[in-house]
């Protein structure tokens, strides 16, 4: 009996000491922003849908629908490929594609405005590719932490509010928009949903700006899948772009 009450207690040591080890390891994998960094391999991304809703207090409408992809080096987004389509056909469809500090734009309004036999107008830039893209990215390890520093955590979500000041100082993402100063106070409210493994799945954001005494909320639902999965972002044939304007 005393044998077995022996070989029982060091049975229940070892497995203490074992569930001590493990799970510091299975919480780390819950942690955002280390459970992001886990997923930036170059070469590698994660693909994204989003819906765009405006509204100026009377009237609120959904006014885009977007899809991309986001695709990785070592410290975050390295490229992009966003397709945006405009509900009511105003400016069709447009698309916008990011290389390193260098965006491309074609669609929209391109055709009328650029030199004939160009399709794609380049700029040197990185960042929200116009003023209604999803301005929170959460691919951007810097970017996460301060919506979780500025937010409530729970289980599964964060939910908080942050300015567009304190978003620039964190975001290559927000900051190469260029947003003027008097801006800075807007503040951004926002919910991140997370999977099991701690990745973000969702971002449903809005804002409420001011400009020439008018007032007009924009609301983005962004929904993130297949993250890590082998994706690539190209530059677009180098015959077909110009800095030009007709």
């Amino acid at each position: 009996m005393k044998k077995m009450i022996t070989a029982l207690a060091a049975c229940a040591a070892l497995s203490a000491a074992l569930s001590a080890v493990a799970a510091p390891a299975q919480a780390a994998t819950k942690d955002p922003v280390s459970a992001l960094k886990a997923q930036l391999v170059p070469g590698h991304g994660v693909r994204f849908t989003e819906t765009v809703a405006w509204s100026n207090g009377t009237e609120e409408s959904e006014i885009q629908d977007r899809k991309g992809v986001f695709q990785f080096d070592k410290k975050g987004v390295a490229a992009f490929d966003i397709n945006i389509h405009w509900d009511d056909d105003t400016y069709g469809r447009q698309r916008a594609v990011g290389v390193g500090n260098i965006t491309y734009h074609t669609g929209g309004v391109m055709p009328m405005v650029l030199p004939e036999g160009k399709t794609w107008y380049k700029v040197k830039s990185y960042g929200v590719p116009d003023s209604y893209g999803q301005i929170l990215n959460p691919a951007e390890p810097k970017t996460l932490a301060a919506l979780i520093k500025h937010g409530k955590s729970t289980k599964n979500s964060i939910t908080g509010t942050i300015t567009f000041k304190d978003l620039k100082q964190a975001s290559a993402w927000w900051a190469g928009a260029k947003a003027p100063s008097s801006f800075d106070s807007t503040k951004v409210s926002y919910t991140l949903t997370l999977t099991s493994g701690g990745l973000v799945s969702r971002v449903q954001s809005k804002f409420t700006a001011t400009e020439a005494g008018r007032q007009a909320m924009i609301a983005v639902d962004s929904r993130y899948s297949g993250w890590g999965a082998k994706v690539s972002v190209k530059a677009p044939d180098p015959a077909k772009v110009t800095t030009d304007f007709r």
